[in-house]
């Protein structure tokens, strides 16, 4: 390339820089569930998304935000397909989702190849700050290490030795357990038989009876959405939790209260938020999401609404250029973030760095009763950032 044809190009590129940073549209790639069981928890994560970005004016870094979104459906057959089209055919600047820690394992390799910028809003896959870890991936939620790894400290604590896990037999579920299993045995308690069924099944009673027959000290479980509603229903419909004490990542209760209803009643579980921390952040929060969306947030709108948080943050250090991915992902990794959780970091790795809290369902609430690990870190083993 002739040096007339180079400087043609650099200023052409400049160019286009200085469109983006002026207030070219920026195209924000949606990519959460819409239908099946985790259904309810993509529209909570798109609803605070949209919150924080209403807040500021429609815009993030100067840019107004144009939204294209496609429903993954919780399938990660479908899931690579899927974000390529975002990518590739839609053209999308950033990359938001999604709930299913095997969709976002999918999302997270594409974001890898192209470099696109990518925000995890749930899926605590712990690879994606693990070995999939790079400069333009974040998460502003949580591993799934943290929340299992929280419950089994507090397990241990309350005297527990022999315990029962259950879950689904994919990535959330085994990490989650995984988690737990670390603590909890580290604390010298055993984890006598790790149950599991294959997602999205809900046919839980030939597990239950096992539980029965097993007589746990005390039964530790990982469901969301749908399943985790049934679960609960199964569990106390089979007369187990009045004799072994059930215990949970907050997936379990978080968005589920209200149909799981006197049943969650007194369930503990262990997640970085719950609904009364009272702090000004949150309070804000609760009130202005009820007046958007005649609904109560939960901790899926919080992990929505700090995605957003986060990109704004390193779009107003870049100017509004998407381009410039150092800029943008030093600004994120220095900030600290104000979030109705309470405010966070992220590590290393791009992990929030965050307290876990333990809760208790009562009412249609899971009420703060302590903070289970302070300033939790997940290792992001594998991680060459």
């Amino acid at each position: 390339m002739k040096p007339t044809t180079l400087a043609l190009a650099a200023a052409l590129a400049a160019l286009a820089g200085a469109a983006h940073a002026q207030g070219a549209k920026l195209k924000v790639g949606l990519m959460l569930p819409a239908t099946g069981t985790y259904a309810a928890l993509g529209t909570a994560i798109e609803n605070g998304f949209r919150l924080y970005v209403d807040e500021q004016g429609g815009k993030l870094g100067g840019r107004e935000i144009e939204y294209v979104k496609v429903d993954d459906e919780s399938d990660p057959a479908k899931a690579t397909d899927n974000v390529n089209k975002l990518v590739k055919r839609d053209n999308v600047d950033v990359l938001v989702g999604t709930v299913h820690s095997g969709v976002a394992m999918a999302m997270a390799k594409v974001a890898k190849d192209t470099g696109t910028l990518l925000l995890v809003p749930n899926a605590g896959a712990d690879a994606v700050t693990g070995p999939m870890c790079a400069p333009n991936i974040f998460r502003s939620s949580f591993s799934n290490w943290q929340p299992g790894y929280a419950m089994g400290e507090v397990v241990a604590k309350k005297g527990h030795k022999n315990v029962v896990t259950i879950t689904w037999k994919y990535a959330a579920g085994d990490e989650s357990v995984r988690g737990f299993k670390e603590a909890f045995e580290k604390s010298g308690g055993k984890v006598v038989k790790e149950l599991s069924l294959p997602f999205p099944n809900v046919e839980f009673q030939a597990l239950l009876t096992e539980i029965a027959a097993s007589k746990p000290d005390a039964v530790y479980t990982f469901f969301a959405g749908g399943g985790a509603v049934k679960f609960v229903k199964d569990y106390a419909a089979a007369g187990l939790k009045k004799s072994i004490p059930l215990y949970a990542a907050g997936f379990l209760t978080d968005g589920t209260l209200e149909a799981q209803g006197a049943d969650a009643d007194g369930l503990l579980t262990t997640l970085h938020y719950a609904d009364s921390l009272g702090n000004p952040k949150d309070n804000a929060f609760r009130l202005a999401y009820a007046k958007a969306f005649k609904l109560q947030p939960d901790v899926y709108a919080v992990q929505g609404y700090d995605a957003a948080q986060m990109l704004g943050i390193g779009l107003a250090a870049a100017k509004g250029d998407v381009s410039k991915k150092a800029e943008i992902a030093a600004a994120i990794e220095k900030a600290k973030i104000d979030s109705p959780r309470g405010a966070f970091s992220v590590s290393k790795s791009h992990n929030p760095v965050q307290d876990i809290y333990l809760r208790q369902v009562s009412g249609k609430e899971n009420k703060l009763i302590s903070v289970a690990s302070k300033s939790l870190a997940d290792p992001g083993r594998g991680c060459k950032l």
